[in-house]
């Protein structure tokens, strides 16, 4: 695994509430969700970048008000109209 160094303001981990193995934490799961909303990574690639299982990504797609499907509805509905 790759060890990538970022250089973090004092006040991101007071504002965070949180320690700075959490802050990093946290920043790995928003990264890989965000990455996964705009379409740039797979569900399964994005579980692997937030260090989490594919059932915890989905939990935390949950928690961010992400949907879990990467299509929208008039995709969905095309799709089955055309499996008809």
């Amino acid at each position: 695994m790759t060890e990538v160094t970022m250089q973090i303001p004092e006040s991101a981990f007071s504002a965070m509430h949180a320690a700075p193995s959490e802050f990093a934490r946290e920043m790995r799961i928003a990264a890989a969700v965000k990455w996964y909303e705009l379409g740039r990574v797979s569900q399964g690639r994005a579980a692997e970048i937030a260090g989490l299982t594919r059932a915890g990504f989905i939990d935390a797609l949950g928690i961010y008000r992400v949907s879990p499907f990467q299509c929208t509805a008039d995709e969905l509905a095309k799709d089955l109209a055309d499996a008809d």
